[in-house]
């Protein structure tokens, strides 16, 4: 048995042990302390010693040679010993803690929530926008708390400043969005929570009461709105167009797939899953839609239309909407001048707007499903006559005068709140 002073050069100028042997240098400042060595001079620092409840001593590893400096591996033996004086068994104590820092990390704001984004945020049709807005507005303020700790004094914070900004839609949303999370956390029964934040707070009291929006664009905006959409370009361009074109909802446009359209038939069918009523929706391609379609790249990697380019292109739809808004917005303002501000859903606002300002055939029942609003009581159960040939028609006279608005002839154009 060797015994020295260890020290880091001693044990970093050991040589690999014989073939078949291992060779252990003891240290004189802590004797049942040494440094072993294989033979193909791996290095660990190992303690002799007789744990509780064990009949004997053995040899136990407390860290690697290569890594563990030699006052570490001392600082780490006399923990061990000391421990083991009190009748503790320091492996089953490291396990222990080892199990406390899993359980404290694992309910952390942050791991619960990426957890709800994960298992329930993404099944969700609007779930990209779910889980951007809990990660940019809680997650990054709440990021190392404890779930537990989180009160209804830092989700009060969060709204305040949403109103503050002029957002109270956005803070409805949020408050929907973190109240969801909590019940979900709840029901789950693993992240030791029994109440949450959220359960006094009433949207009408935390928020104010939510307003209903009424912003049309009108036909200037219109017009700027469908130029800005040129310069962008594919994928944004593209899909703002659709938006003017269809009224559809920017989800429901946004992840369209090529497998969805029949153009042969000049159809394009939306699965009930990404409709806000869970009903498939039908759209009657124009020839304005079907332009647009045309400019639409193809790719191998997948099959949507609209695809973040940054991964495989194809494989990911896009999702960057709130830079997209800001790169449309600077275009408009361009050509327009300060404008007041408004949302993808005003676009959807305006096309229905425009088709009340149509002599639609079938009038507001076909202006209604053109929009994917489901028809009311008697109707939606005694009529299920599909509308297509009238919802054609309609959506022909929306892209006539939508043309004429965005590409106006001189003295030819209709004021969009005209009735005709």
């Amino acid at each position: 048995m060797i015994r020295t002073k260890l020290t880091d050069s001693l044990v970093s100028s050991l040589e690999p042990a014989e073939e078949g042997t291992r060779s252990e240098v003891f240290d004189t400042k802590i004797d049942r302390l040494a440094v072993r060595v294989t033979e193909s001079g791996e290095k660990s620092f190992v303690l002799y010693i007789k744990l509780p409840g064990r009949p004997g001593a053995s040899r136990y590893k407390i860290g690697n040679a290569t890594r563990m400096t030699v006052d570490g591996a001392r600082k780490k033996a006399r923990q061990w010993l000391d421990m083991i004086e009190q009748g503790i068994d320091p492996r089953s104590e490291a396990r222990r803690r080892r199990l406390t820092e899993a359980r404290s990390v694992a309910l952390t704001f942050e791991s619960v929530a990426e957890e709800f984004i994960r298992l329930v945020a993404s099944r969700q049709r609007r779930g990209a926008e779910m889980a951007r807005e809990i990660r940019k507005e809680f997650v990054t303020r709440w990021r190392e708390r404890p779930i537990s700790d989180i009160t209804a004094h830092d989700v009060m914070a969060v709204l305040d400043e949403a109103v503050g900004r002029g957002a109270p839609y956005q803070a409805h949303n949020l408050l929907g969005h973190v109240r969801r999370l909590f019940n979900w956390a709840i029901g789950r029964g693993i992240y030791g929570l029994d109440r949450s934040p959220c359960d006094k707070l009433r949207p009408k009291d935390a928020v104010g009461p939510r307003p209903h929006r009424t912003r049309v664009l009108n036909n200037a905006e219109l017009r700027a709105m469908w130029r800005a959409a040129e310069v962008m370009g594919y994928p944004y361009g593209q899909l703002v167009k659709i938006l003017a074109l269809t009224g559809l909802r920017k989800n429901e446009a946004a992840r369209a797939r090529w497998s969805e359209f029949d153009l042969d038939s000049d159809l394009w069918t939306i699965p009930s899953e990404r409709m806000k009523g869970n009903v498939a929706h039908v759209v009657p391609l124009t020839a304005e839609t079907v332009s647009v379609l045309e400019s639409v790249p193809h790719f191998a990697g997948g099959d949507y239309l609209f695809t973040a380019m940054r991964v495989r292109p194809g494989a990911r739809a896009v999702n960057d909407f709130h830079l997209a808004k800001q790169r449309l917005d600077a275009l408009m303002r361009e050509e327009l001048g300060d404008f007041p501000p408004f949302t993808f859903h005003d676009i959807r606002r305006t096309m229905r707007t425009g088709l009340s300002s149509l002599a639609v055939p079938g009038g507001d029942i076909v202006r209604e499903l053109i929009i994917a609003h489901t028809q009311k009581g008697l109707h939606k159960i005694y009529d299920q006559y599909s509308y297509l040939d009238e919802k054609r028609r309609a959506l022909e006279m929306w892209g006539a005068r939508l043309r004429s608005i965005v590409q106006p002839a001189d003295g030819n154009v209709v004021d969009l709140r005209a009735v005709s």
